[in-house]
This record gives structure tokens, C-alpha cells and sequence, in this order.
């Protein structure tokens, strides 16, 4: 083991951008969409287009961030340096958790999709066989990481794009399907654009802003990267879009094929999709999709764990003794902790694997979100700080600071949204509850020990 290792570029351009598109594009685009739409109708789409708008903007501070700023530490040491040591440490140690939750909800997820083809298998050895499967991928190193999200996200791509081209031959040809005839009407012949009205676009936000949650990985890769320079641009620039398209293409496409009101929640628009058009198999297609998308989700917070515990240790706020990378700058140490700490996961999935999905990816996104407000006011005291500096900052954020501007207002609306959404009022609960008992963690430690250095 070496302390302070070299940087070691094992990811390439490639990696980076499906690495960041693994994260944002999962179950919850094959899965939760339907409800999505239940909810909204083809308001839906608008919200995702707001929303993806505002995490291209974050995604562009925290790449301005990172690559003026080479520094180890990822964003948490920009949230001490920019605002405060308390808030490095609320907000390491908050995304951390927050993507060991995602780890123990994506394991359940693909417990009970194995289910499907094993039905009496039961779930917590599906969890623990896929949380062993990943965790051995990791250890192998940022290249190997790297690749097998590369492939897994390669399944969901194909996936979406199989289903849009599908629907526009449908549509272009005039095929009847399930014995109607589809057309691009149906967006705003159904009640309208907003058939549930403000009230129902405006409860979809939360749904539709937490749906891009991981594209903040491109802010990690940058030091792990073999170009980061050209690599990091490239794929904040090309991964929103292909997102955008993904999510609003393939949703266009179904509410175009199939009228919103006739969608039910219960079911994945994509098997909806498939089996009306006639493909048999359909089901277990997208049973196997959605596994690899719930198995990419993890893997990328496995990668997303071990190096925010690794940078909070650097930083004085977790055991010093993570702070440790082996030869081929691996953080084995806080990758094996993180992977630990999701053993939680198999054991709720062993103990009430009914409920614990659900709790655990709404708790996530809530921790998730106070990242995304830190990187905007980071962005916004670095930009303050360098005013004197002649030189332009490389990759500079747009319509800085009216873009903050937009993103703080942003996740103030969605603040105030959430406490109306039944499912997300206990969740909201208990983070505003971890969120102050982290500050008051902080205190009593600042008291025992002085702050640590930053260098």
C-alpha cells in the first residue's frame, strides 16, 4: 500500500461518458416512468427537459471545478475550502451515503428482478451474489470498472434506442398497434399538454430531477481519466443531450404510440411498448435490460463510495487509515468499507424485502440533492475568489451566475414541492435529521481536534 499515490489514468474517453450516462439512465427511466406519466401526462416531458437542463448546469460547474483544480478531494474539499469545514464534512459524508443507499436499493432491485426468472430464489442471496459480483469488479482495477460499466451501459442504450426507431417506424408507416391507430396528437389530445394540471407537472419535478442523479460522476472520473482535459468537456457536453434524448425521446414515442391515460404505473412503458407490438419475449428482454441497468447503477457507486470516503479521510473527517491507495492508485481500503456498509442492504432485503426499496432510493436522492446545491455554491465562491486573475477559467460554466442563480431556485421549488408528495415525507424527515446531526457531529469533533490543513 503507498499513502498519497500518483494519479493513474485508467479511464478512457468512452469510459467517462457511459460511466456518467450508467448513473443518470436507469430503473428509473425503465421502470418509473410509468408513474411518471400517470402523474402528469406529457407534462412529464417538460419537467424532464427542466431538469436536464439544470444538471447540465451543475455538471458544467463541477467540471469548471475540477479542471481548474487538480487537487485530490473531489468536490467535498471544495465545500470545505469555498464554505467551510462543516460543510466538507456534511456534504462527504451525505453523498457517500447517499450512493450506499442507491447500492442497497439497486441490489434489492436486482433481487426481485432475478425473481423473475426464479422465482423461489430468495431475494437477500440475489443482493448479496450481485453486491460480491461488483464489488470483486472494482478490486480489479479503474480500467476493468470502467469497461464493464461501459458494456453495461451499452444494454441500456441499445434498449432505448431499439425502442424509439420501433415507434417511429410505427408511426411514420401508419401501423395500427393494439388496434389503434398511433399519432403524435396524443400529446395534447387527451386533456391537453397538462391534463392534471399545474399541480400534477409540478409534483413530477422531484421524480424528474432526481432521475439524472449520477452525472455528478464525471467530476470523480477527472483525476482517474487519461485526457482530462478533452475527456471531461466532451463527455459533460455530449451526455446531457444523449440523456435528454433518451429520456424525453423514448417517453415522446410512447405517449405517442399509446394515449398517457391508458399507461398503467404499475407497468415499465417499455414492456408495454414491445409486447403490443408483438414481440413475445418482451418481458424477459426487459427483465434482463433493467437488471444491467439497477447492476450499473451500483457499480458506479461503488467507484462513487470509495473515493469520497478516501478524499473525507485525506481531509481529517473519516479514519486516516482510508486514506490509502495500492500500486495502481486503487482506494481498496474505503472500496472495501463502502461495499461492507451495503451489507446493510442484503440484511434489510433478508429482514422486510416488501418496503425497502422504495425508502431507500427516496432517502438517496434527498442526500443527493443537498450535493448538487453545494457544487452550485462552490462554484459561485471560486469564481468570487479568482476575480483578479487575468486568465478565463478553462471550461467556464454558462450564464455564470444567473446559472446558479436558476439552480438554486430550482431546488428551493423542489424543496417546497416534496412535502406535499406523501411517499416523500418521511424520507425528507429523516435527512433534515441527518443533515443537523452531521453539524452537530462536526461541532463536538472541531472541539476535540483543530481543523485540518487543507493543502
Amino acid at each position: 500500500m503507498t499513502q498519497n499515490a500518483p494519479r493513474h489514468a485508467g479511464l478512457s474517453g468512452r469510459h467517462v461518458q457511459f460511466i456518467a450516462i450508467g448513473g443518470a439512465v436507469g430503473a428509473g427511466l425503465f421502470l418509473g416512468s410509468g408513474e411518471g406519466i400517470v402523474r402528469a401526462g406529457p407534462s412529464l416531458l417538460l419537467a424532464y427537459a427542466a431538469s436536464g437542463v439544470m444538471v447540465y448546469f451543475i455538471a458544467r460547474a463541477l467540471g469548471e471545478l475540477t479542471l481548474n483544480d487538480t487537487r485530490a478531494g473531489s468536490f467535498t474539499r471544495y465545500a470545505e475550502e469555498y464554505i467551510g469545514p462543516w460543510c466538507g464534512f456534511v456534504t462527504g459524508w451525505s453523498y457517500w451515503l447517499s450512493w450506499v443507499l442507491v447500492g442497497m436499493a439497486e441490489i434489492t432491485a436486482a433481487g426481485t428482478f432475478m425473481q423473475f426468472w426464479w422465482p423461489h430464489l430468495p431475494q437477500w442471496q440475489s443482493a448479496l451474489g450481485a453486491l460480491c459480483v461488483l464489488y470483486g469488479t472494482n478490486r480489479l482495477g479503474v480500467r476493468v470498472f470502467g469497461e464493464l460499466e461501459f458494456w453495461l451501459a451499452i444494454v441500456k442504450v441499445t434498449a432505448i434506442v431499439a425502442l424509439i426507431v420501433t415507434g417511429v417506424v410505427v408511426i411514420t408507416v401508419g401501423l395500427t398497434v393494439a388496434g389503434q391507430l398511433p399519432r403524435l396528437s396524443n400529446l395534447w389530445t387527451h386533456g391537453g399538454f397538462f391534463p392534471t394540471g399545474s399541480i400534477g407537472f409540478l409534483k413530477v419535478l422531484p421524480i424528474a430531477f432526481f432521475a439524472f442523479g449520477g452525472t455528478e460522476l464525471i467530476g470523480l472520473t477527472a483525476r482517474e481519466a487519461e485526457h482530462p482535459l478533452k475527456a471531461v468537456p466532451r463527455a459533460i457536453n455530449a451526455v446531457i443531450g444523449r440523456i435528454l434524448i433518451f429520456y424525453i425521446g423514448s417517453l415522446t414515442v410512447v405517449m405517442a404510440l399509446f394515449p398517457w391515460d391508458q399507461i398503467d404505473a404499475r407497468q415499465s412503458p417499455f414492456v408495454l411498448v414491445f409486447n403490443k407490438i408483438g414481440l413475445t419475449s418482451a418481458a424477459s428482454l426487459i427483465n434482463f435490460v433493467v437488471l444491467t441497468a439497477v447492476l450499473s447503477s451500483c457499480n458506479s457507486g461503488l467507484f462513487a463510495t470509495a473515493r469520497v470516503l478516501t478524499a473525507l479521510a485525506a481531509q481529517g473527517h473519516a479514519p486516516r487509515r482510508l486514506n490509502v491507495l495500492d500500486r495502481n492508485g486503487l482506494p481498496i481500503r474505503s472500496l472495501t468499507a463502502s461495499a461492507m456498509a451495503m451489507l446493510v442492504g442484503v440484511l434489510l432485503n433478508y429482514l422486510i424485502p416488501e418496503t425497502v426499496f422504495s425508502y431507500l432510493l427516496t432517502a438517496a436522492t434527498l442526500l443527493l440533492m443537498w450535493s448538487w446545491m453545494t457544487i452550485t455554491f462552490c462554484h459561485l465562491r471560486y469564481r468570487r475568489a479568482r476575480m483578479t486573475e487575468m486568465r478565463p477559467p478553462i471550461f467556464p460554466l454558462p450564464l455564470y451566475p444567473y446559472s446558479n442563480v436558476m439552480i438554486l431556485g430550482f431546488i428551493a421549488v423542489i424543496v417546497l414541492i416534496m412535502p406535499t408528495i406523501q411517499s416523500m415525507q418521511i424520507p425528507a424527515i429523516v435527512a433534515m435529521a441527518w443533515f443537523i446531526a452531521l453539524v452537530i457531529i462536526h461541532a463536538i469533533i472541531s472541539r476535540r481536534n483543530p481543523a485540518p490543513q487543507l493543502r
